[in-house]
């Protein structure tokens, strides 16, 4: 199991609470985690799934299986923990993406999930008075990570195949490393690319010349 292999990487002792972020009973869940150590520091929303498909490929169970995942898990896991942030602070972690802050071709319901996350947290950013309160939103670009594998085809069978520009992406652990350093210096938001980077500025400037670039090299 590869949550056991990362637990025995951990310096520090770890309980593990497996779940389907998708069907399953959140407030129980986070009840359950606090029963672990009786608090929670940081929480670090890393679930979520991809999509290569376009939109007219893409049936509504994958829309709502993307949306479910990539959106809603980590929102209500946010707010169920809320209560518990009020009373001691604490710290939320989210992984965005690039896809949160531009369009990328057949990547339509993955793009919208996290446009909604982006939305959610920047929201919950400006809008609470919690002290000692935190929320640091990670945009990554391409991470060299199975992404692209477990990505959903628009019938939501696996994509099953590792994408050129993502197995050229950058280190996961690079940009671990670039999240808890941000974290550390309580940053709001953090953008970790190379050339996608580029893309987003274009569509900042120049935004005629970024609809032809994203639309020919974007995916």
């Amino acid at each position: 199991m590869a949550l056991e292999k990362v637990r025995a990487q951990c310096a520090l002792p770890a309980t593990l609470l497996p779940a389907d972020l998708t069907d399953t009973d959140i407030p129980t869940l986070v009840n359950r985690a606090l029963l672990v150590h009786g608090h929670i520091d940081i929480l670090i929303n890393n679930a979520g799934i991809g999509q290569r498909a376009t939109a007219g490929e893409t049936t509504e169970q994958v829309l709502r299986r993307i949306m479910e995942l990539d959106f809603f898990a980590p929102v209500l896991l946010t707010q169920a923990l809320l209560p518990h942030f009020r009373q001691r602070g604490g710290h939320v972690v989210v992984t965005g993406s690039m896809a949160g802050l531009m369009g990328v071709p057949r990547r339509t319901a993955y793009a919208a999930a996290k446009h909604a996350v982006m939305g959610y947290f920047e929201s919950l950013q400006v809008e609470h008075t919690i002290p000692g309160f935190y929320i640091t939103i990670a945009s990554p670009g391409r991470i060299h990570t199975r992404l692209s594998v477990n990505a959903l085809r628009g019938s939501g069978e696996a994509h099953g195949r590792m994408d050129a520009a993502q197995e050229k992406g950058i280190p996961a652990e690079e940009c671990a490393r670039r999240i808890i350093v941000s974290v550390g210096r309580k940053k709001k938001h953090v953008v970790i690319a190379r050339q996608e980077r580029i893309l987003w500025w274009l569509r900042k400037f120049i935004p005629s010349l970024y609809y032809r670039v994203a639309r020919k090299h974007g995916s």
